[in-house]
């Protein structure tokens, strides 16, 4: 306990060191060396592959891409480049929900099954609210499925709700936070029931076109898309292709694709009400449970309102970061999905603050006795069907998520390890009698806490 407490309270001093930097007002040439500098760092720590774009009260400040969108066959990545944005998909989703609201097409206080066939008993007081909200407590479909052996294969919603449908809820409706990408498809579900349009036709005739957004759509594997990226994965430190997803899988929590100069045209529109009226608005960026809106999450950064999201998908991260108050907002698309693209995101707002020092943190493996790495050998629960499994094999420490495969836990300090494959990381916690009770583990900046359960 107390290597933990003086642990975070140097986290701590550091965060305040350098929020006490002042702001310096810095030319546009300044601000794109600056990012050019971080950005390359980025590039040599952490493969980054992608594209970035800064804009402050409607002008583009840097507006760049960084590495190949196409390695095998030297094709760069520029602002034109599509990414799949993977969870970023779920505020244009919120969008589409209060849009039919406005229309008198639904009520976020209605339950879902108003809007569902064959719903079960125990979802008749989940709300559309707690499923925008991540509180609904129906189980999230990674949880009950082992949805990592139908990737390859087309898999409707229909298929999804058929199986979870079955799994009992995890808690009452509204009383706890338990992140969901199937609350976001069930979503879809209720965007196509209430307009009698499929959720791409939906988005595309009531959001892109309206915002000029030609460049984002739905993917399809089989559709032929220019300028489409290819999306890489880390193994064991050497990239390789990602493994394949059908893309009817992610549906409305994750299955759009996008480039950052449409992501800036979404940005401006959110400052308007062309898609909806101000209480709409204020109602997607009320902070709800664990500083979650509907589709973003509300909080603070830089001691100013951040209004951001991040994304994740076989391939790809990306990152929005907004700071209404101020007109800025930074959009980091890369298709590598190891890249730390919210630190990425938060570094350049600072740069773009004229924050005096910007440092990416670089994950530095130490060196620990490998005896220590038996007190941490154990089962790990996420959620009820989601467990990391932590092994020792020799003088390494291994990790196994449920359906993924076996990583290496490199250590930071004695109780602090991370991944070098993905933007992950785990802290084990230890308690009063001196044992280890759980562990919190970080996966692209999603913090979620784990009882130790074996």
């Amino acid at each position: 306990m107390i290597k933990q407490f003086f642990t975070k309270l140097h986290r701590l001093a550091l965060f305040c060191l350098l929020t006490l930097f002042c702001f310096l007002p810095s030319s546009a040439q300044e601000i794109a060396d600056r990012v050019d500098e971080l950005m390359t760092a980025a590039m040599k720590s952490d493969h980054f592959n992608g594209s970035i774009l800064i804009t402050r009260n409607g002008k583009v400040i840097v507006s760049k891409g960084y590495g190949m969108s196409d390695i095998e066959n030297d094709i760069p990545n520029t602002s034109q480049t599509k990414f799949r944005i993977g969870s970023l998909t779920k505020q244009f989703t919120a969008m589409a929900i209060m849009m039919l609201q406005e229309r008198g097409k639904l009520n976020v206080e209605h339950s879902v099954c108003n809007y569902l066939t064959d719903c079960p008993e125990a979802w008749k007081p989940v709300t559309i609210h707690h499923l925008l909200t991540h509180s609904s407590g129906i189980p999230d479909y990674v949880n009950v499925w082992g949805y990592e052996k139908v990737l390859a294969s087309p898999t409707p919603a229909t298929d999804i709700l058929e199986i979870v449908k079955k799994a009992p809820v995890e808690f009452k409706p509204g009383k706890r936070f338990s992140y969901s990408s199937l609350g976001y498809i069930l979503l879809g579900s209720v965007i196509e029931k209430s307009s009698g349009m499929s959720y791409e036709a939906f988005l595309r005739e009531n959001i892109f076109k309206p915002l000029k957004m030609e460049n984002t759509g739905y993917d399809n594997n089989k559709a032929i898309l220019k300028h489409r990226a290819a999306g890489y994965s880390l193994q064991r430190n050497a990239l390789i292709n990602a493994p394949y997803m059908d893309m009817s899988l992610p549906f409305a929590a994750g299955g759009l694709y996008s480039t950052v100069e449409d992501l800036q045209l979404w940005d401006e529109a959110l400052y308007t009400e062309k898609l909806v009226g101000k209480k709409s608005l204020d109602a997607i960026f009320t902070a709800y449970a664990a500083e979650h809106g509907y589709g973003w999450q509300v909080t603070k950064h830089l001691n100013r309102k951040f209004i951001g999201h991040g994304g994740w998908i076989n391939g790809f991260a990306s990152s929005i970061a907004r700071y209404p108050e101020d007109k800025l907002c930074v959009i980091v698309l890369s298709n590598l999905d190891s890249v730390p693209v919210n630190t990425i995101a938060r570094s350049l707002a600072a740069i773009a603050f004229g924050l005096k020092q910007i440092v990416l943190v670089q994950r530095k493996a130490i060196k620990l006795n490998p005896q220590i790495y038996d007190r941490y050998i154990g089962e790990y629960q996420l959620a009820p069907n989601f467990v990391v499994v932590v092994t020792r094999e020799g003088d390494k420490l291994m990790g196994q998520a449920t359906g993924q495969p076996k990583v290496e836990l490199l250590p930071e300090s004695d109780i602090e390890f991370f991944v070098k494959e993905y933007d992950a990381q785990i802290m084990f916690v230890y308690g009063d009698a001196g044992q280890i009770t759980g562990a919190i583990v970080t996966f692209n900046g999603q913090q979620t806490q784990a009882g130790k359960i074996k």
